[in-house]
């Protein structure tokens, strides 16, 4: 059996880091089984999915290296729909129901007062032929609901209506469809809600696994239910814990928290927002990984937590700087080149400075300093200002090597009787104009004498 697994996005809005963890899990899953990624998107909803969207997402998957096998839209499904739907109807598992959202609420209320669970109690089912014709009469049009079964299959028997399936993530689950209202799989105007077009296209589609949020679990049992109802084999169901932010709040693609359009925006990198996405709320250290070759080889579904995580952004800056700060040239050098850094200069400095970035734009301030100067002049006591002009005055002769800094500052300290951090900081300060910064023995070849001394304050 080929692993095949699907992402399925609503497209109405960007996705945020908690869909991102859907589809990272989905994607390292397939790596791991030689399978399939599918993009679907569950596009079903005309009023409020957008093209713009879906491509935005498709955006968001390239740039953390998810590239779908296939890229398939409900919205050019119908007639698959209709054609189950008509099985369904003709199976006799498919009904049609006339009440009004008022009366369902009404009698939810009747029977929460007299103990009963608030499910729907298939009035519909005993209508009479008249009652119908009445009802269309006045202009109602029917909303479908699918008959949850009794899986005894022999009236002998006392109903099981409970379904167990073994969860890739979370182990053995049951549901209990007594506890649910026959769901709703066909509004009044004919369109479809979610569950009908997923399970039509899971089974079209070959899929084989579906990893999704533990809030599908309930949705899991009414699924199984209509896999069958259809002649199909259930896939294997996985539900991962879900994630929320620092506060316990849950995330939103319409508030666009998190989203990882805004991560990229605020310069995180792709393997940062990877590796926090899939390794937080599991059973494993969250660390930077390379790729998602790497992050492949530390991702166990069964590893997940089953509560809920917390998504902290703090921690993404974290692994922003490690992966940073062992970048290679070679992975920087394109980006590098858009933010006007090239040239022969440009490794050596990339290798100098890269351990002090927190994102990689930050190199574009580090390159304006190596090439102008600090942007500021720095304001030096008197004893500071006559110490520079020491140490300027001794300054090598070119040419310069990797050891310049060292016989500079050994010469520097023969001459004035300074050391420690009152005679490097205010060489920092007048080289660079930051207190704090990348080693000034890899800068000053770069700076060559005749920029060096333009710093001379």
């Amino acid at each position: 059996m080929t692993v095949t697994v699907r992402f399925a996005p609503s497209p109405t809005g960007r996705i945020h880091i908690g869909n991102a963890r859907t589809a990272l899990f989905n994607w390292l899953f397939a790596v791991n089984n030689k399978g399939r990624f599918i993009q679907r998107f569950d596009d079903t909803d005309i009023a409020r999915s957008k093209q713009e969207f879906s491509d935005a997402i498709l955006y968001d998957l390239h740039w953390l290296g998810i590239f779908p096998d296939a890229t398939e839209y409900q919205s050019r499904r119908f007639e698959v729909y209709d054609a189950a739907v008509e099985r369904l109807k003709a199976a006799g598992v498919l009904y049609a129901c006339y009440e009004t959202p008022e009366e369902l609420d009404l009698r939810r209320k009747v029977r929460r007062t007299r103990g009963l669970p608030p499910v729907y109690g298939r009035e519909a089912l005993a209508l009479t032929h008249d009652q119908i014709a009445e009802y269309q009469a006045d202009g109602r049009r029917p909303h479908w609901r699918f008959l949850l079964p009794n899986f005894t299959g022999d009236p002998q028997q006392p109903e099981r209506t409970e379904v167990h399936w073994n969860d890739l993530v979370r182990g053995e689950e049951t549901v209990d469809l007594a506890s649910l209202s026959d769901p709703v799989l066909v509004r009044e105007d004919g369109t479809y809600l979610y569950t009908l077009p997923s399970v039509v296209d899971d089974i079209d589609m070959g899929v084989s696994h579906v990893i999704r949020g533990d809030d599908h679990v309930t949705n899991t049992g009414v699924q199984i239910a209509l896999f069958k109802a259809l002649g199909a084999e259930p896939p294997v169901f996985g539900h991962h814990n879900l994630l929320t932010t620092v506060s316990g709040e849950g995330l939103s693609k319409r508030t666009g928290a998190l989203s990882i359009e805004s991560l990229r925006e605020d310069g995180i990198e792709p393997m940062a927002v990877a590796s926090l996405a899939v390794l937080v709320g599991t059973s494993e250290n969250v660390a930077a990984a390379h790729d998602l070759t790497e992050l492949a080889g530390h991702f166990d579904p069964a590893a997940t937590s089953k509560s809920s995580a917390k998504f902290d952004p703090d921690e993404l800056f974290v692994l922003n700087r490690v992966l940073l700060h062992h970048m290679p040239f070679d992975e920087a050098r394109d980006r590098l080149m858009v933010l006007g850094i090239s040239g022969e200069q440009a490794e050596p400095f990339w290798l100098a400075v890269r351990g002090n970035l927190d994102r990689l734009a930050d190199a574009v301030g580090w390159w304006r300093i190596l090439r102008e100067g600090p942007p500021e002049r720095s304001e030096f006591s008197a004893d500071d200002r006559d110490f520079l002009h020491q140490a300027f005055d001794i300054l090598p002769e070119e040419p310069w090597n990797g050891t310049v800094w060292k016989d500079w500052t050994g010469k520097i300290r023969e001459a004035t009787g300074r050391k420690g951090k009152g005679l490097f900081m205010p060489l920092r300060l007048a080289l660079t104009g930051r207190p704090s910064g990348p080693e000034l023995a890899d800068l000053l070849p770069l700076m060559g004498r005749e920029g060096t001394l333009a710093r001379r304050p």
